[in-house]
């Protein structure tokens, strides 16, 4: 079997929920980033791209009926390049990479195009239709934005709890304490906003064709832990988890290239990281936020590797309470986590996240001169995600 390598990665500035990016539809924002990652190869026919597969978590309003493939046409890109959506809620994005790789290492594809897309903006209510005709008394409209809904009645009632008293039972049982997710939570927006400042995003991310957004909506470079601690739990009366130490609900849209090694000639350029490992795994719906605590293991095993190989992680922040307990699990330093910000500030639109954390790992490697790092994120319903890049480029200690 060949290799798969990533050999680019855009997105959009994440915008808040009702801010800059509402008024764009998902379908858009798709087209967008397909179409600016494919303008950065000039040398690449977009003919020559052997799939599209996109990721996108709700799929219920503008976003139907594949996604992926409206993108490619309103992208302008030729009608034969065939695409999928795939749903694997917050991780799909990663999601479509790891399937992208796999159908580069099989040798069925040279240049996959991969990334996700979700409008939590815009994501509608809905409506069940009835069982029978002329029914009696009132219908209830179901928000698509998050969570679940439509509950079939045979699911057991502690699987379908809320996200975040989900994660409020995780505190409990791991025991990470309001005064260190609020720390945390202020750790995201200060790296995130140092990250900007130094000019670190402005290379893969890239503005939506008239919108008035030139970075992440949701970053408050004034937060402090003091400021965080004055917010009223959300979701329990005596909880941890506040709107503060938790992610928001967003829109945009991202996009990661992947190729084999052939493919340097197609783009006319090297790749960024070599896809190394991948793991997958689930438990009991509302422990979702620990789940990468394992696939991670099994991306490393995968890969060859240890943890003591890995200098740069990006965690997917949902909650920081769930992010807390993954990094307590794995015994990693917490510096190497999330250096340039994380969800929490730079936000988290659902089906775009796995895209975003994949881009930023391979930008982070190559600024750092660091040879290996994991990209992990946990999904609603009780799964994980998580894939170990090599930097293909010059690493500290390298030869020259």
């Amino acid at each position: 079997m060949t290799s798969a390598f990533l050999y680019d990665a855009v997105r959009t500035p994440f915008g808040r929920y009702g801010g800059a990016l509402a008024g764009v539809r998902p379908d858009d924002l798709a087209a967008g980033v397909l179409r600016a990652v494919v303008a950065r190869h000039p040398d690449l026919d977009p003919a020559r791209i052997d799939e599209v597969v996109l990721g996108n978590a709700n799929g219920a309003g503008e976003d139907n009926r594949n996604v992926a493939r409206m993108a490619v046409l309103l992208a302008g890109l030729p009608v034969s390049l065939p695409a999928s959506s795939i749903n694997r809620l917050c991780g799909s994005s990663l999601d479509a990479a790891m399937i992208g790789s796999r159908v580069i290492e099989t040798g069925d594809a040279h240049l996959v195009l991969t990334g996700g897309v979700e409008s939590m903006s815009r994501a509608p209510w809905v409506l069940p239709k009835p069982e029978k005709g002329y029914p009696v008394g009132n219908a209830t409209l179901s928000s698509t934005t998050l969570g679940w809904r439509l509950v079939n009645p045979a699911m057991p009632a502690e699987w379908t709890v809320s996200l975040g008293e989900a994660n409020e039972q995780l505190q409990q049982r791991y025991a990470v304490s309001r005064e260190r997710q609020d720390a945390f939570a202020v750790r995201s927006h200060q790296l995130a906003d140092a990250a900007w400042t130094a000019g670190f995003y402005d290379g893969h991310v890239l503005p939506v064709a008239g919108v008035d957004l030139a970075r992440d909506e949701g970053i408050r470079p004034g937060s402090t832990v003091e400021k965080l601690a004055g917010l009223t739990p959300a979701f329990r009366p005596d909880g941890t988890i506040t709107a503060g130490n938790a992610s928001p609900l967003n829109d945009g849209a991202s996009a990661v290239l992947l190729g084999s090694e052939e493919a340097a000639g197609l783009l006319g350029a090297e790749p960024l990281a070599r896809v190394a490992g991948r793991g997958a795994h689930a438990l009991e719906p509302q422990l979702f936020g620990f789940a990468p605590v394992e696939a991670a293991h099994r991306a490393l095993a995968r890969a060859g590797i240890g943890w003591s190989d890995v200098s740069a992680v990006e965690l997917n922040e949902a909650f920081a309470v769930q992010s807390l307990a993954c990094v307590d699990a794995w015994g990693i330093d917490p510096d190497i986590v999330n250096a340039r910000g994380g969800a929490i500030a730079i936000g988290h639109p659902l089906g775009a996240s796995g895209g975003r954390i994949l881009g930023t790992l391979a930008a982070r490697l190559r600024a750092d001169g660091q040879r290996w790092g994991v990209a992990a994120i946990c999904i609603g319903v009780g799964q994980a995600l998580a894939v170990v890049l090599e930097n293909t480029g010059p690493t500290a200690g390298s030869a020259p």
